[in-house]
Parts: C-alpha cells; structure tokens; sequence
C-alpha cells in the first residue's frame, strides 16, 4: 500500500478484486486470508489518546475488533479480547502486538453464546486489567442462506445468540464495573439500513444492535457513560470468505463500493479510537458509518 502519512488516491490504498478463491470453515482465520486484511499491525500510530485506559473487546482475534484492540495498545490503553478458542492463533498474534506496545494484554477464549461465560468473561477482564473503562462488544455471526427455507431455527437462534443476547450479557455484567467517563462502543453495519436477501437473520440482529446501543445510551448518560455505533460496510475481514458471503461474492467484494474496493480493519480504528477518547465527550446515542460511500440512511 502507499504511505498513508502523504495524500494519496484512498481508491488504491488497498487491494481491490478479484481476489482468489479462499473458502474457510467458520469461524475462520484472518492469517489465512490472500490478502491478508490491514489490522493496523504495521500501519497504525497512536498518539496516547487513551493513556492508562482499560479495555474489553469481543471479537478480538481478526477483524474489526482486531484493528480496535491493536490501536487502543498504541494509543495506550491495556486490552483484554474475547474470542473463540479455535481462533487463538490469531488472538496470539493480537496479545503480542499488544504487549509489544509495554501494555497489558489479558486472553479470553470462550464461547460468548453461554450466558455464563459473558458474565465471567467480563469478571476476568477487570481482574486482569484492574478496571474497566472501555467496552467494544463487536464478536458477530454471519452465515449466508440463499432462501427463507434454508434458515434453519438452529441458525437463526446461534446468530441472535451469539450478536444480541451476548451483547446484552456482557453490557449488563460490565456497566457496574466501569467509572463515570467510560464509553461502550457496539458495531452495527450497513446491513442494519440495506439489508441484503441473503443475510434475513444477520441484519435483523445488525438492527436490532442499533436500537439496543441507542436506547442504552440513553440509560447510561444518567452515569456519565457514554455508548455509540459503528456501522460498517463491505470491510476485509474472515467473516466474509468462511461463510459470510458465496464464494463468487468474495472474489469481488467490495466492488461496488464508491472505492471500488472493500475497506480493511484498519480503516475504522481511529472511530473506534474517537468513540473511546475523551475527545468524543459531546457524542452519545449515535451511529457512525464507515461505508465506503454506501451511507446508512
């Protein structure tokens, strides 16, 4: 990619399709992806907006949480991810970037469709960080069905599961834990807004995630919390070739964005990195979206 510290052309930042033939078993890793999605491993700087802060993220092994983990280290902030346990060679990787950055990094390998293990999740992670300040809850389901008959009640219940009632879980476990000042942050999508055919069950929980995240920030106000969304759109990430989309959709995702290209992880790190600062003290209830031109209204 260009040097992103000069003006360049954002059309040709980063690859574009056709990419080759890469299907994976979900829930899939990042590592095995051509090309490999920008997480911000190499090409993200931070500037201490988040100095001495403590964070939660679901889903961090890949992806979007990905991306908002690393960036929280450089702007330095401790982070403790949640990810399944068939994900930890990602999530290694994501712990030592972390640590590399001297803060602290704290794994939590689980299955955040067990009530149980979203409560006790967010218990370890003010333990291992010693507060909680920060909470991104971004782990999500995205399984493809061509038609309504193909979405089997086994499908549908995993993903209101694993996107909503998780979501609730580990916010209701983790708003008592975190200060006056603190900032919840959930991501959505463009499928909340423009729902494709194919995806009934995954962007009705994207909708629903919005009206969740804005009622709660209503709530939570009254606390000095802060709670927003992030809602992407055609971002490149594992989700999309381990059963997120059809084969031949992969191959040229993100095409028709006004980029001509999918954005990568890295391209919503620094909204995460605002939502979470102190800089963003007048914004609550909102929705911000990274689309790539699509819009979300």
């Amino acid at each position: 990619m260009s040097d992103k510290t000069s003006l360049n052309d954002p059309r040709t930042l980063y690859p574009a399709g056709p990419f080759p033939d890469q299907p994976q078993q979900a829930p899939g890793l990042a590592r095995k992806m051509d090309p490999r999605p920008d997480h911000g491993e190499e090409s993200y700087r931070g500037s201490g907006k988040l100095t001495g802060r403590k964070a939660l993220v679901t889903g961090g092994d890949s992806g979007i949480g990905r991306a908002a983990s690393i960036a929280f280290a450089r702007e330095g902030a401790d982070v403790a991810i949640v990810y399944l346990p068939d994900e930890e060679a990602d999530a290694r990787e994501v712990t030592s970037l972390i640590e590399a950055e001297g803060r602290k990094a704290v794994a939590l390998p689980g299955d955040i469709t067990d009530e149980a293990w979203c409560r006790q999740l967010v218990d370890e992670a003010v333990s291992g960080l010693g507060g909680l300040d920060i909470l991104v809850i971004n782990a999500g389901r995205q399984q493809y069905r061509e038609k309504i008959e193909d979405l089997s009640t086994e499908d549908f219940d995993k993903t209101i599961k694993t996107n909503l009632y998780a979501l609730h879980w580990i916010a209701q476990a983790a708003v008592p834990h975190m200060p006056v000042g603190s900032a919840v942050i959930t991501t959505a999508s463009i499928q909340a807004y423009q729902p494709s055919p194919i995806l009934l069950d995954y962007a009705t929980t994207k909708a629903g995630i919005v009206a969740y995240t804005k009622a709660l920030a209503k709530q939570l106000i009254e606390r000095g919390i802060r709670a927003n969304v992030v809602a992407p759109g055609p971002v490149w990430t594992v989700l999309q070739p381990s059963g997120g989309q059809p084969d031949e959709r992969v191959k040229n995702f993100g095409k028709d964005s006004d980029f001509g290209r999918p954005g990568q992880p890295v391209e919503l790190a620094p909204v995460f990195v605002l939502l979470a600062s102190s800089e963003a003290s007048f914004i609550n209830g909102e929705v911000y979206g990274v689309t790539g031109g699509k819009g979300i209204a």
